[in-house]
């Protein structure tokens, strides 16, 4: 069987939008170093709205934005301020500690505009949990076509090309578009693998996927991504940990004293601000919404 777990996503209506989440989840925590896998859209933010993510913190993770339709501003903690487009991956690695904000751009505001993207989370492996933050963005990333498909590689090296993003751990991250009767085969070297239909119809080894699940592939054996109408499919996955990680609300880690500490120090003022964005800020929730236990 080519598919060995399917992970049906939990969705948070925003109100302009729709966040759909499949990792981590109840039944499965990571996906290689994947351990927070969020799509979002299709949709139109009408004039007046925008997407106002607030500063937050982050620790022991790195976080990859990859839209399809839309533009972000991301500003963080370095004092980095980029505006995230389609076709250019955004690598933010908050190692011991880094604040960012996501916003729409002012000057989309008064118009309506599209949104329609992932938000990943890639756990840091033992030894690197605790590195200095950092950004980059990268534009220039390999495009495989085959016929009636094409796949962007977005992390690792899929398809015999291998895209320069940084990798803290073996990863593999791919946008995958299939035209009506297209075809692309999914390599078996990554230890784990997963695809996400995020538009149309696709099926792999001839097993339809559900819109938004987490489709988890058998380990070892090389498969065949199909699509009859067409579609457009997220293939991730990379090396499985060693050592089990922790997720509660933006925090990321192998030890719990370490998020305990990272709660006390959001709690306290001690992260960095964001230059650019200072004035305001998302509290710690009670319960998060994204937690592993």
């Amino acid at each position: 069987m080519g598919i060995i777990q399917t992970i049906d996503p939990v969705s948070h209506n925003l109100g302009a939008f729709t966040v759909r989440r499949v990792l981590p989840s109840p039944r499965r925590i990571m996906v290689g170093p994947f351990i927070f896998v969020d799509e979002f859209g299709p949709a139109t933010i009408p004039a007046g709205q925008a997407m106002d993510v607030r500063p937050h913190p982050h620790i022991g993770l790195a976080t990859v934005t990859w839209l399809f339709e839309g533009a972000i501003a991301h500003r963080d903690s370095l004092g980095t301020f980029a505006t995230i487009r389609p076709g250019q991956v955004n690598l933010m690695t908050a190692g011991r500690g880094i604040v960012h904000s996501e916003r729409g751009l002012p000057e989309e505001r008064e118009r309506d505009k599209p949104i329609f993207g992932m938000q990943t989370w890639l756990a840091l492996p033992d030894g690197m949990e605790e590195i200095d933050p950092a950004f980059e963005a990268l534009a220039d990333l390999p495009l495989v076509e085959d016929g009636c498909a094409s796949a962007r590689v977005i992390m690792g090296t899929l398809w015999g090309r291998s895209a320069a993003t940084t990798q803290h751990s073996p990863t593999i991250y791919a946008e995958i578009n299939l035209a009506p009767g297209g075809a692309l085969p999914i390599d078996a070297e990554a230890e784990e693998r997963a695809v996400m239909l995020v538009e149309g119809e696709a099926s792999i080894d001839g097993a339809e996927l559900t819109p938004f699940a987490l489709a988890v592939l058998a380990p070892g054996q090389a498969m065949k991504l199909g699509s009859t109408l067409g579609g457009r499919v997220m293939l991730l996955g990379g090396a499985a940990f060693a050592s089990p990680r922790h997720v509660w609300w933006n925090f990321v880690h192998s030890r719990r004293e370490a998020i305990a500490q990272a709660r006390d120090d959001w709690n306290h003022g001690r992260f960095p601000k964001v230059p650019g964005d200072e004035e305001e800020f998302i509290p710690i929730p009670a319960v998060p919404l994204t937690r592993s236990e």
